[in-house]
């Protein structure tokens, strides 16, 4: 089983890292293809608004604009010539275009720069630059940032100013387009972490789950050993008796047959008892217990129930020591139920004393602030840390060594734990191993 478990992590863990890297790998090729969209998105606009401007080279202005002049000292000269794009529009009216046609190319929010500029017909460099907006030279530099498209304004072939009108190039720059291509992927890229963050979660729950399976397995196979250990002892006491009674001397014998019965009797109460205590976890389990909620003077509780374990203790020439401090102890509690819990500590702290030691139980109780505390100190065998946090698990019973006389089903803690819940208190347990161990329980004090 143990084997299987094994495989079956692995086998899920190697399937989780292959979907991760898929889906990692994924998103890199979705964000490689978006930013060529984009790009390319980027060269049509610039393509769109080119081929626009086109048009208007080689034509010439009716009128000289003078609010245009880019060489006031060339201005008669100039206007004899077929009017450039960069004399015909201002830098507003240029970026409004291309403005227009980014929105029309779906790129609405990308942050844009141009210049205009003259072209040398013998070198293709570029000459003048008749236009531009404030930033374009800082950003044209920015090549690792920002991405440049550029468009060479040609005259129109067979117009009355071809070969004579001078060619232009727009260069247009989009800044941190890498940056926009990404932002515009970001409800894919959530959806993708969040199914990310689904399937690690569904993998944590599955192992949990498949451990939490398994301890119960294990605790399921430790239940059945104890009872049928604490069954297997009172049924062969009673078939013992039932076949010494068969004797023809004990048969005419009333007082031996007295005693048998009495055996018989007291075992068949013991296993009832048993029976009593499964079925009350099965009810805790399910939440069907229902109590009987009335004031109740804890230290009364308390002193009647060390008085049962009295003989116990003097037994075993142990003792026991009430420190009933508290100025008040009144709660609002089922009185049957809170002696259960007072019996089932005590029992605890007898039936995991030291074998060589007297037994030394104190009980002290004291108020703290709107609270009961009503502490239990033993001087027994103590536990680890492990059992410590799970000492309260039900059917968990904690490894004793060599003690091998402690009966039960691991129930008695976590029927004690339920118990102080369902009154609104708390439990927790401080323990060294070889020491002994002390219980704190606090528990609201009914309001007068």
């Amino acid at each position: 089983m143990k084997r299987i478990f094994t495989v079956i992590t692995i086998l899920i863990t190697l399937s989780l890292v292959g979907i991760i890297f898929f889906q990692v790998s994924w998103l890199q090729n979705m964000v490689l293809l978006r930013q060529e969209q984009v790009k390319q998105k980027i060269s049509d606009a610039v393509g769109t608004v080119g081929s626009e401007l086109e048009q208007y080279k080689g034509t010439y202005l009716q009128t000289p604009r003078t609010d245009e002049k880019i060489f006031q000292d060339e201005f008669s000269l100039e206007f004899l010539r077929p009017a450039t794009i960069g004399k015909r529009f201002s830098t507003a009216e240029l970026y409004s275009k291309i403005r227009h046609a980014f929105n029309n190319a779906g790129l609405e929010d990308l942050r844009i720069e141009f210049a205009l500029a003259t072209v040398n017909p013998r070198t293709q460099l570029i000459g003048t630059v008749e236009r531009q907006t404030a930033n374009f030279g800082r950003e044209y530099d920015d090549s690792a940032s920002n991405y440049s498209k550029g468009f060479v304004l040609i005259t129109p072939s067979g117009s009355a100013a071809e070969n004579l009108a001078m060619d232009e190039t727009l260069i247009v720059v989009a800044l941190d387009w890498k940056n926009y291509a990404f932002k515009s992927l970001r409800v894919k890229f959530g959806m993708a972490i969040l199914f990310i963050i689904i399937i690690v979660t569904a993998f944590y729950l599955t192992v949990r789950t498949m451990l939490r399976q398994k301890k119960l397995g294990e605790i399921k196979n430790d239940f059945i050993n104890n009872m049928t250990h604490e069954f297997k002892t009172p049924i062969a006491t009673i078939s013992l008796a039932v076949d010494a009674m068969k004797n023809e001397k004990v048969l005419q014998d009333r007082q031996k047959i007295s005693y048998f019965s009495t055996i018989i009797k007291e075992e068949n109460q013991r296993m009832n008892r048993q029976v009593e205590t499964i079925l009350k976890a099965s009810q805790l389990e399910k939440q069907e217990i229902e109590l009987n909620l009335k004031p109740v003077h804890v230290h009364e509780v308390i002193k009647d129930v060390a008085d049962n374990f009295a003989l116990q203790l003097e037994e075993k020439k142990g003792r026991a020591e009430l420190l009933l401090n508290a100025p008040n102890d009144l709660v609002k509690a089922d009185e049957v139920h809170l002696s259960n819990l007072v019996n089932n500590l005590l029992d605890n702290a007898v039936k995991y004393s030291k074998e060589s030691t007297p037994i030394f139980v104190r009980i002290s109780t004291e108020v703290v602030a709107k609270n009961l505390l009503i502490r239990f100190e033993d001087n027994g065998i103590g536990m680890n840390k492990e059992t410590t946090k799970r000492v309260f698990e039900r059917f968990y019973r904690a490894h004793t060594g060599n003690i091998h006389n402690v009966k039960g089903f691991g129930l008695g803690l976590s029927y004690v734990k339920t118990i102080v819940e369902a009154h609104h208190g708390s439990i927790r347990v401080e323990s060294t191993l070889g020491k002994g161990s002390t219980f704190f329980i606090e528990m609201p004090l009914a309001k007068v």
